[in-house]
C-alpha cells in the first residue's frame, strides 16, 4: 500500500509506529523526512559501486547485484533494528523517489506480516511541500521582529516570550549559529535543505492568526540562507528594538558565548579572521584580553569596535520601521522576563 503526504503538519505520520528512511546513510544526513530512522539498504559505497555500474556496464547487471545488497543488508535489519517488532507494529518506508530500495524493503517486511507502507514519491515528494512552503507559497504567518546591537539577549527573550505563551520562532537555533562571524556552535551547521525542514516544520506548528515573534536577521545565518517567501515576510515586518547599555551586553555575551571561550584556542583562530577588517593591532589587543581572561572587556571591545558596525550599516540599508524602543541596562534573569513582559504586552496592540 502507498501513502501520501500532502502537509508538513508534525502529526501528518502519527498513524506510523516507526517512518524509516532506507537510503544510504550520506543522504540521510543531507536531509529526511523528521522523526525517521535510517536502515539504509545500501551503503555510501555501496550506492556509489551500483551507479556506476548502471552508468558504466549494464541496468541488468546493476539492478541484479542491487538487488543482492539489498537483501544482505535488509537481513541485517530485521535481525538487529527490528528484532523486537512484534506482529501489530505498521511502518512507512521510503527511499529517493519511492522507487526499487524502498519497495523491496517494504515487500521483505510486508512479506513477514508487518503492516507496511510506501510514501508515494519517496523523500522527493516530502521536499516538494517543503519547497512550495518556503519558496512558492506566500507565506501567512506575520512576524514581529526582535532588533538590537549584537548581546541584547534577544534569543533569551525569545524563549522567555515562548515560556510565556506567544509565539516565537528561533531561526538561530535553527541554523545552529549565533548569527555572526563568532557565533558559530560546536556542532556543525545542518544542511541547507535540512535547515529548511527544520524551518518548514517549525512554521507548521505556528497559528498563523497570532504574531510570530523571531529575531531580525540579515538573509543568511552563517552558511544558511533564509528561504525566499521567510525572508520577505520579515523584510515587510515591524521591528522592536533592544537598547541595551555596552556594559549589559559585554557583561550577557560573555555568559551567552561560554561554550566559545571555554576553548581559547578555537577562540583566538576565529578573532585571527578579523584582522583585514579590524587591523592587526587592535586584534593583538582582543587577543592579548582573551589569553589574560577579560572576558568582558574583550566581549565590550568586539562590540563597540566590530559588531555595532556591522548593525549600523545592516540597518541604515533597511527601512527601520521600529514600532517600539525598550531600554535595557541589565540583562540578566528578570531583565530579560521584563523585556518579555514589555513585548507581550505591545504584541496585544498590534
Amino acid at each position: 500500500m502507498e501513502f501520501t503526504l500532502d502537509n508538513l503538519r508534525k502529526d501528518a505520520l502519527t498513524q506510523f509506529d516507526t517512518v524509516i528512511d532506507v537510503r544510504s546513510p550520506a543522504e540521510f544526513a543531507e536531509d529526511h523526512v523528521p522523526g525517521a530512522i535510517n536502515l539504509p539498504v545500501m551503503s555510501n559505497d555501496e550506492r556509489a559501486y551500483i551507479g556506476t555500474i548502471y552508468v558504466q556496464q549494464s541496468t541488468f547487471r546493476a539492478r541484479k547485484l542491487g538487488a543482492a545488497i539489498v537483501a544482505r543488508n535488509a537481513a541485517t535489519h530485521i535481525e538487529t533494528e527490528l528484532g523486537d517488532k512484534d506482529g501489530g507494529w505498521q511502518p512507512l518506508v521510503y527511499c529517493w523517489r519511492g522507487g526499487q530500495r524502498s519497495g523491496s524493503f517494504a515487500s521483505i517486511l510486508s512479506q513477514i506480516g508487518w503492516r507496511t507502507e510506501l510514501l508515494t514519491g519517496g523523500y522527493r515528494s516530502y521536499r516538494s511541500l517543503v519547497v512550495k512552503a518556503l519558496y512558492e507559497a506566500p507565506l501567512e504567518h506575520r512576524f514581529v521582529l526582535l532588533d538590537g546591537n549584537t548581546g541584547s539577549g534577544k534569543t533569551a527573550i525569545l524563549h522567555q516570550l515562548a515560556a510565556q505563551g506567544v509565539q516565537m520562532l528561533d531561526l538561530e537555533g535553527l541554523a545552529n549559529h549565533r548569527g555572526s562571524l563568532l557565533g558559530a556552535m560546536r556542532d556543525e551547521q545542518p544542511s541547507q535543505k535540512m535547515f529548511e525542514t527544520r524551518l518548514a516544520q517549525a512554521l507548521s506548528m505556528l497559528d498563523p492568526g497570532r504574531p510570530v515573534v523571531a529575531e531580525a536577521e540579515s538573509s543568511k545565518i552563517g552558511e544558511r540562507l533564509i528561504p525566499a517567501s521567510v525572508w520577505k515576510a520579515m523584510r515587510a515586518a515591524p521591528r522592536i528594538d533592544i537598547a541595551a547599555t555596552l556594559e549589559a551586553r559585554a557583561a550577557f555575551l560573555t555568559r551567552d558565548y561560554a561554550d566559545v571561550l571555554d576553548d581559547p584556542a578555537r577562540m583566538a583562530a576565529r578573532l585571527d579572521k578579523l584582522r583585514a577588517l579590524c587591523g592587526n593591532e587592535r586584534v593583538d589587543q582582543w587577543l592579548m584580553f582573551l589569553q589574560g581572561g577579560h572576558y568582558e572587556k574583550l566581549a565590550a571591545e568586539l562590540m563597540q569596535h566590530h559588531y555595532d558596525r556591522g548593525y549600523a550599516r545592516s540597518r541604515a540599508a533597511r527601512d527601520s520601521n521600529v514600532i517600539a524602543t525598550l531600554t535595557a541596562h541589565a540583562l540578566g534573569p528578570s531583565d530579560i522576563a521584563r523585556l518579555a513582559q514589555q513585548i507581550g504586552d505591545l504584541l496585544d496592540q498590534i
